[in-house]
């Protein structure tokens, strides 16, 4: 994955069940948490710091989902546990995470990070978190969303 490369369109499913495409945010700034699952101790803090940041997301107008390759039920309970804002997407078979650059060395699971789409669907920003035990810094996310508009 480059910078300023098309992103890669995608359809995933939810906690809830729904479809979430890529596609339909074009026109927006999309923040992509990439993580390797659901109520793990790095994985929670990861998730839950992205909902103690939430209203700095939400000022910058980002779209915000997570991505792991749990299942969507799995996706609905670790939501509901956490109280995310935000949906969690489930990539089970690891085709997105792979797509994006994610793929881990722990079998069945994607590698940690962040991407960036900025407004005309390009990526903006690219972070993999070389070890999987240090989560992405909110701080250089929102200056990347702040970058992408």
């Amino acid at each position: 994955m480059k910078i300023n490369e098309k992103a890669p369109d995608f359809t995933l499913t939810d906690g809830d069940g729904n479809s979430w495409s890529l596609s339909n945010y074009i026109g927006h700034t999309v923040v992509m948490n990439f993580y390797p699952a659901d109520n793990s101790p790095v994985c929670t803090a990861q998730m839950c710091s992205v909902r103690d940041h939430w209203s700095e997301y939400q000022e910058l107008g980002a779209v915000v989902v997570g991505i792991s390759t749990d299942s969507a039920e799995t996706h609905k309970g670790f939501a509901k546990k956490h109280s995310l804002p935000f949906p969690l997407l489930a990539d089970t078979d690891r085709k997105v995470s792979e797509m994006y650059g994610f793929k881990s060395w722990i079998p069945g699971r994607s590698a940690r990070g962040v991407v960036v789409i900025d407004k005309q669907g390009k990526v903006a920003y690219h972070k993999v978190e070389a070890i999987s035990l240090f989560r992405p810094k909110d701080d250089d996310v929102l200056a990347a969303i702040k970058a992408a508009s």
